[in-house]
């Protein structure tokens, strides 16, 4: 005869204690509700470094959010103007104009209440968050004109007041173009050794600033050859806004009448060989600029500009307007051109020329247009002109002026002296920062220069050059606060902005 276990073993007991136990939480539980806080989970610009291009983030939540609470309490220091929008548990900031450069800045977010705070009578708030990002420094380049510097390419850091020279000793710089990382410069240059403004060869040279790629930064200063001149004249070069495609103004050494655009990567494939220029079969043309998507480029044709893809067919134009002569500027997202008309009274028009069709005549002048450039932060278009002050001598006078693109209303900025047609202008980034030179020509050249003397466009002998910056505001504010421009403390021309 067995005997029955009278007993519960120790192992069920213990099983039976946390199932009880488990029972007496979860029921506070449910008499209390849900507890559990909102949080911000992600941020996208968290210590982040942002330029001119980026103009949104998002905040995602751990919980469906009041959109007013949050809106109401969402801070940003400095301040930075933007509109909300959702998609359920996350919202997007989208900026209303870039973000000054070289500013760090701080979001912060508290007090804001979840979405069932109020229809469950709780005063249930966001967990507070503080979050931070920063844009990249104020960075210019120019090309350097005194003793050391001369020909040089030059990299100045505003923002902490850096100099770093970029380029050899045994380079003449001609032109530049940034890439649109910054981390890159490609570059026109002769030789110290040969006086031919014909010989320029394009390279590209590294900055040692980071953009927004994760490896690690190249160091400042490396040279790299892309482009030779054994065989052709390399005369203009434009690099795509997207850094991937470079085009090529070339002439034939061995036969002058062959003339015309050739287009090439700027990079290297993935097996590490250089790349090589391809011919554009297209009528030869004059000046030309690529198109914001990347995909075409606008050149001066016959009585007209054509518009000619980069892939294909380049022999029938994507577009052509016979009434234009010139593409001065594009805006960011091509929707607009500011395009200039020569007329047979030897004035020019410069017209605002949009996707819609619209053409809106918004300059007439006597002299030249030199430069324009359209503002990334507000509706306005920045040019460099002249006007003609002497027929018997042909005199121009340069200046700038900013143009109201829905009023066409102008605003004069800035006047320059006569013998300043050779200055040259730069948009920051940001809007915010206009650079120009001031050329000062040699008064008495010799008629045999030495092969390191620089030139201006119009081939006069450089003897130094001044960097100066003017701050820009709306030109409604113009009207009230006067705006001077600033001498820098370099001596250099050709001023551009990095990225």
């Amino acid at each position: 005869m067995t005997k029955s276990k009278a007993f519960i073993q120790p192992l069920d007991r213990i099983a039976i204690a946390l199932m009880l136990l488990l029972s007496v939480l979860i029921g506070l539980i449910m008499l209390k509700g849900d507890v559990v806080t909102a949080r911000v989970r992600d941020f996208t610009w968290q210590n982040q470094q942002i330029g001119a291009e980026d103009n949104s983030f998002a905040l995602t939540f751990s919980r469906p959010m009041d959109t007013k609470s949050v809106e109401n309490n969402f801070k940003i220091d400095p301040p930075l103007a933007g509109k909300f929008s959702w998609a359920g548990r996350r919202m997007v900031y989208t900026l209303l104009t870039p973000a000054p450069y070289g500013t760090n800045y701080k979001v912060q977010l508290q007090a804001a209440k979840d979405k069932f705070a109020e229809q469950e009578g709780t005063n249930r708030t966001i967990q507070p968050f503080v979050g931070s990002f920063r844009t990249r420094d104020r960075v210019i380049l120019y090309i350097g004109t005194e003793q050391e510097e001369q020909g040089r390419l030059i990299l100045y850091n505003l923002t902490q007041e850096q100099k770093t020279v970029l380029t050899p000793k045994d380079l003449i710089v001609m032109e530049f173009e940034s890439f649109p990382d910054g981390e890159k410069i490609l570059f026109s240059a002769r030789s110290t050794k040969n006086s031919d403004l014909l010989s320029a060869q394009l390279y590209t040279v590294t900055t040692g600033v980071a953009g927004k790629s994760e490896r690690e930064v190249e160091p400042a200063g490396r040279v790299d050859l892309i482009l030779d001149s054994k065989d052709y004249q390399n005369l203009k070069f434009d690099l795509s806004p997207d850094g991937q495609t470079i085009v090529i103004q070339r002439g034939n050494k061995a036969n002058p009448g062959d003339f015309g655009l050739w287009f090439m990567p700027a990079t290297s494939d993935a097996s590490g060989e250089k790349p090589t220029p391809k011919r554009l079969q297209s009528q030869p043309g004059g000046d030309f600029t690529i198109t914001p998507d990347s995909k075409a480029v606008a050149v001066a044709q016959g009585q007209g500009a054509a518009i000619l893809p980069l892939q294909g067919d380049a022999s029938k134009p994507l577009d052509f307007l016979p009434q234009f002569g010139l593409v001065q500027a594009f805006s960011k997202d091509g929707s607009q051109a500011a395009m200039v008309k020569f007329n047979t009274d030897y004035t020019r028009d410069l017209f605002l020329v949009t996707n819609q069709g619209v053409q809106k005549q918004l300059v007439k002048t006597t002299g030249s247009i030199v430069n324009c450039q359209f503002d990334t932060a507000s509706p306005t278009l920045y040019c460099l002109l002249t006007q003609l002050i002497s027929k018997e001598q042909y005199i121009e006078q340069p200046y700038v002026v900013a143009i109201d693109l829905k009023t066409a209303q102008q605003k004069p900025l800035l006047l320059l002296p006569p013998e300043q047609r050779n200055v040259q202008m730069s948009l920051s980034p940001d809007g915010l920062g206009l650079l120009f030179d001031q050329v000062v020509p040699q008064t008495n050249p010799s008629t045999t220069l030495p092969t390191n003397t620089l030139k201006t466009d119009d081939g006069d002998a450089i003897a130094t050059s001044s960097l100066w910056l003017m701050p820009l505001l709306p030109i409604a504010d113009t009207a009230t606060v006067e705006i001077r421009p600033e001498q820098l403390p370099l001596a250099g021309f050709r001023p551009r902005w990095l990225p």
